[in-house]
């Protein structure tokens, strides 16, 4: 099983949402990087942290697994939605959609700040930590996994 770190910004999509909805397509990703990820490493059962970004207080807010392998991603071939690419073609889809399924939503978040104290020691290596990463979505170690969830507990 692979553990991923999946951003999203609380005012499109947080984990209130998810957990109201309880299952969603995790559409609009435009970065072949994180596409490629979804398409070719995302399997069902898969757990990944929630991580509202762009807000007052970035950082993980919950967990939600992978419930249904990528796809194409529709929001790609509609020119009314804000994702629509007018290059994506449906009989050859450039882009891909997960679904994903909530698990559950922390009493407190792991805040960006406090990663960041063990980007040399227990999170060394967290691509989040990276300077100028931007990825949407990235792996994540067993290892810093378990280091990130005993941060709440």
């Amino acid at each position: 099983m692979n553990l991923w770190l999946m951003k999203s910004e609380p005012s499109e999509f947080g984990i209130d949402d998810l957990k109201r909805v309880r299952t969603e397509p995790w559409d609009g990703v435009r970065n072949y990087q994180a596409r490629n990820m979804m398409r070719d490493e995302m399997k069902k059962g898969d757990r990944a942290f929630l991580y509202h970004s762009n807000c007052d207080e970035p950082g993980i807010y919950g967990i939600m697994r992978i419930s249904r392998e990528a796809y194409p991603d529709h929001t790609a071939f509609d020119p009314n939605d804000k994702h629509y690419d007018k290059k994506s073609d449906p009989d050859n889809p450039r882009w891909f959609m997960v679904d994903v399924t909530y698990v559950r939503k922390f009493k407190r978040p792991v805040l960006l700040k406090t990663m960041r104290e063990h980007s040399e020691s227990e999170l060394e290596g967290l691509a989040l930590l990276r300077r100028g990463n931007r990825l949407s979505i990235m792996p994540v170690t067993d290892g810093q996994w378990d280091f990130i969830l005993g941060m709440i507990d």
